[in-house]
């Protein structure tokens, strides 16, 4: 394969990369090139389907609303206005987290689960119509999809004479090679170190601070229930649970206005426990709590799901198993001084200093990498 150029180089077609290559066609780019490891787009935002949508989840807009997230949920636009602004831009619609009602608490296997006073957060959360993906496919629509090549992942960034090369390998291991002037980084800080190779090294002090970012959702399993109807609100019940016992900590409404009803929640069990147990036995085991919680009718969801974020090798590194995902400080976006200065930029939600993490913190990430790169060379910020 013969080598391809471009201005800028994206790696990975998540919501920063997506979000970065947006501003860069804004600002009359034209000429950059987004690698992404996965067949499909949208990192770690991910959706599934009612089964009867499955077979065509594009087929058409309506269908669409009738989709539910398997990685971040919701946003809060009382404090995350940029990213509102941007979600408003893109004309998506936007609905109130349902929290109606009284939640359930499981706090023992020899006790009745309980029901309690429920709670409104504060400030609300907010989820779009169609799921987080809508806000992926916002951005798609905009962008020129011959730019975007999916099946390549990165595995060398080789820097010199002012430009970086990048070798990407696609899934039978046939390499192609890409020269850029800048490399916007949007894969997770942690990954970057293990997957990539760079020559010549990045400083120690930027890999040391990469490599102790704990990767958001990494670790992190969630189980989803699809239903006709939510039932549990004739009950008087938000769908809203907490439990000691197990296997979900942590439960949710997660139904579509004018689709599907769905509960959502997120696993308790660590990560290498749970690849010692199969699918069909996690499953199982979540149905039959959704039953001792929401009664009878929860044990025989639609359809159910289980996205293991622990199991994607494009999202977690061996070190993200046991970690957490809290964030104490984000990671330097680029090397201070020698020839990767401000020539490849992290912009993974890892980076965002307001956000770490977050949605919200990947559309901050990308407009601060694409504005460094954009940047006249010489000027101080």
């Amino acid at each position: 394969m013969g080598m391809e150029t471009a201005s800028i180089a994206i790696v990975g077609a998540g919501l920063s990369g997506l979000y970065a290559a947006y501003l860069l066609a804004t600002a009359g780019i034209s000429d950059y090139v987004v690698l992404e490891a996965r067949d499909v787009i949208g990192g770690r935002i991910a959706v599934a389907y009612p089964p009867d949508d499955a077979t065509a989840p594009a087929a058409s807009p309506a269908k669409n609303r009738d989709r539910f997230d398997l990685g971040p949920t919701w946003y809060w636009p009382a404090y995350q206005r940029r990213l509102d602004g941007v979600i408003g831009a893109l004309g998506l619609d936007r609905f109130d987290q349902y929290e109606t009602g009284d939640m359930v608490f499981e706090s023992s296997p020899n006790q009745s689960p309980v029901r309690t006073r429920g709670y409104r957060s504060a400030p609300t959360s907010v989820r779009l119509e169609g799921g987080m993906a809508a806000l992926v496919d916002g951005l798609y629509q905009r962008l020129d999809a011959a730019r975007i090549h999916t099946g390549r992942a990165v595995t060398r960034l080789q820097c010199g004479g002012g430009k970086i090369v990048l070798t990407a390998e696609d899934r039978c291991g046939r390499a192609a090679t890409y020269r850029a002037a800048h490399v916007l980084l949007a894969v997770p800080p942690r990954l970057a170190m293990t997957a990539m190779d760079f020559v010549p090294a990045l400083p120690e002090a930027l890999q040391r601070g990469w490599r102790d970012v704990p990767t958001w959702m990494a670790p992190h399993a969630k189980y989803l229930a699809i239903y006709d109807e939510p039932f549990w609100r004739g009950q008087g019940l938000s769908g809203e649970a907490r439990s000691a016992c197990g296997p979900l900590v942590e439960i949710h409404d997660a139904s579509a206005p004018g689709g599907h009803a769905a509960l959502f929640g997120f696993f308790g069990i660590p990560a290498r426990t749970r690849q010692q147990v199969s699918d069909e036995v996690l499953r199982a085991h979540c149905r039959s709590q959704l039953a001792r919680l929401f009664g009878p009718q929860a044990r025989n969801p639609r359809a159910d799901f289980i996205k293991d974020w622990a199991a994607e090798p494009y999202t977690a590194s061996a070190a993200d198993q046991e970690a957490t995902d809290h964030i104490a400080n984000a990671p330097l976006a680029t090397a201070q001084s020698g020839v990767w200065q401000d020539r490849l930029v992290g912009i993974a939600s890892e980076w965002s200093r307001q956000f770490p993490g977050y949605v919200a913190g990947a559309i901050q990430a990308a407009e601060n990498g694409v504005a460094t790169v954009l940047r006249p060379p010489g000027e101080v910020v």
